[in-house]
């Protein structure tokens, strides 16, 4: 089993039964009890665990992200990179769909300036900040709101989405891994993203290096199932070649994509 898998396994574990046992995880996995504390240590360091003599318990409420206010402040120079390079990628005319997370926030102030774009959202605080784009036509997904993110979900918001089809769905992750794909924190808001990357002719996956190599809890699908990934440094040469053979474009700081 690979390094990624097990970690999952051993997330999946500890959200399932709120503790896990270092000599028990050592035995299942066959492999040496400071390769699990390593492990142990990875999950503390995610904000999903809290470790213990001899194991590790669930940290109270990980599934949850934070509040949209604190992740709006958190490396906001890389998600002002990210936005600059998506307002490279985006022209007049364009038709997206833009999911609720902080940096798609950054990346449509980064396009405000563009003419006669359609935007479909379910992001409360995107619809706010392009009340004033008069050349925009804006739809809301509709929905039931969920507070914490200010974001709208439900049968209502999939239903409205799966009624249109756009060049670029503008989406965000908690996690992008290289074994287990991309994942977000629930289900509901999976529901909105996946419906998104269906709708789309691009699915843009915007994900500041924080994201890479992190695990989530609910899957938004595979690698292959997104065009393009804009992140704020360049990542490993692991991941690099991963994106490769996945056939996912990469665009980093330098504005290059490679291919």
């Amino acid at each position: 089993m690979l390094l990624a898998e097990r970690r999952q396994v051993i997330v999946d574990r500890v959200r399932a039964t709120s503790r896990v046992v270092v000599g028990e995880l050592s035995a299942e996995f066959g492999v040496s009890e400071e390769t699990i504390r390593r492990d142990l240590e990875w999950l503390e360091q995610e904000g999903i665990a809290v470790r213990t003599y001899g194991g590790a318990v669930l940290k109270h409420n990980d599934q949850a992200p934070p509040p949209y206010a604190t992740r709006k402040n958190t490396n906001v120079e890389g998600k002002v990179a990210i936005a600059r390079l998506l307002a490279g990628m985006v022209q007049n005319g364009d038709s997206l769909m833009v999911d609720e997370s902080s940096t798609a926030l950054f990346a449509i102030r980064a396009v405000r300036h563009l003419k006669e774009v359609t935007l479909i959202t379910n992001s409360l605080n995107i619809l706010q900040e392009v009340s004033g784009q008069d050349s925009w036509h804006i739809i809301s997904t509709g929905g039931q709101l969920k507070p914490d993110i200010m974001a709208l979900v439900g049968p209502k918001a999939l239903s409205t989405i799966q009624s249109y089809h756009v060049r670029y769905a503008i989406l965000s992750a908690r996690g992008v891994n290289t074994q287990l794909g991309i994942a977000d924190s629930s289900d509901d808001v999976v529901q909105v993203k996946r419906a998104m990357m269906a709708a789309s002719d691009h699915a843009v996956l915007l994900a500041d290096h924080r994201k890479f190599d992190r695990a989530g809890f609910v899957s938004m699908g595979r690698l292959e199932e997104i065009d393009r990934i804009i992140t704020d440094r360049e990542p490993s040469e692991e991941w690099k070649k991963r994106l490769k053979d996945s056939n996912v474009k990469l665009y980093c700081r330098s504005e290059q994509a490679q291919s």
